[in-house]
């Protein structure tokens, strides 16, 4: 039941291993947001080169095996999932059964249209009941994919910055880049440590619920035995439980916040002694991050 060490998805894990810890924590913000945002109106080659880009920066980022296995595992096969659900399903309205034309009186036009489906099975007659036709074509191929890309490069990318990047360090780097904004009187230092909380609080959440769902396993739950009515019953209970835990949490921190002083502190002054940066690590993240960029102009649409 202790699955939130087992995969620690989205939560800082200390360590020394991995280079990815060493990198400045605003060019770790960029490259997450070239993978969140590049994706959008790219084809097919360029979503599979991230995710395959993803692939070789997990595995020769020097991180434990332990940290990333688990949670690589279960988001491939969310991301097949969903990726064949997406290619099943119709992508686009069924044609009418009824011309609005007859197609001979089309000039150049006759019964012999192009057919773009890729597969198609069935109808399988099963006595009364019919099954199908199933019918793959482009543009279903192309949902599936891009849906299947899209949520793997976003969550997984995300996991590794969250992995190796310190809260404080996070939330300096979303600041440091906001900092124009602050001159147009936005409270960035503000915004910043609230975000800052909100990330120490999400481990908090994610504690209770394994905590509740500890205490049902201790105590043999049975749906089964407790019938649709009991146990919908108690997924409610569970959850008011969840609900009540988290606000008490809340309060204990705003009261801990308060007995403190109640400050607003800049997110710079709550970061730790940082070490002496990796120049040429950073360079070259750096320049790879360009070279990214310039192909994602000149082939992205492929």
């Amino acid at each position: 039941m202790d699955w939130l060490r087992q995969i620690p998805m989205g939560q800082y894990v200390d360590g020394a291993e991995g280079w990815p810890r060493r990198l400045d924590p605003r060019l770790k913000l960029a490259w997450s947001l070239v993978f969140l945002l590049t994706p959008v109106l790219a084809g097919p080659l360029w979503r599979l080169a991230l995710v395959l880009g993803l692939l070789l920066i997990t595995l020769i980022s020097g991180l434990p095996v332990r940290l990333w296995w688990r949670s690589l595992l279960l988001l491939t096969l969310l991301s097949i999932a969903v990726g064949l659900l997406s290619l099943l399903l119709p992508a686009v309205d069924p044609p009418s059964p009824l011309n609005l034309r007859d197609p001979q009186e089309l000039p150049g036009l006759g019964t012999d249209w192009p057919s773009w489906d890729l597969l198609r099975l069935g109808p399988v007659q099963l006595g009364p009941l019919t099954l199908g036709p199933l019918v793959v074509d482009r543009a279903s191929a192309l949902l599936g994919l891009r849906t299947s890309t899209l949520i793997f490069t976003v969550i997984h990318s995300v996991n590794l910055v969250l992995l190796t990047t310190m809260p404080e360090d996070l939330v300096w780097a979303l600041t440091w880049c906001l900092m124009p904004l602050e001159r147009l009187g936005l409270p960035m230092q503000r915004l910043g440590f609230q975000l800052l909380l909100a990330l120490r609080f999400l481990p908090l959440v994610q504690e209770e619920l394994q905590n509740l769902l500890r205490a049902l396993a201790s105590r043999a739950v049975s749906f089964r035995l407790l019938g649709f009515k009991a146990s919908f019953g108690l997924v409610l209970s569970v959850g008011e439980r969840l609900l009540a835990n988290i606000l008490l949490r809340a309060e204990q921190g705003a009261d801990a916040l308060v007995a403190r002083g109640g400050r607003i502190l800049s997110p710079a002054r709550l970061r730790l002694p940082v070490e002496s940066p990796a120049r040429l690590l950073n360079g070259a993240a750096a320049m790879s991050l360009l070279i990214v960029l310039f192909l994602r102009s000149r082939y992205g649409a492929f």
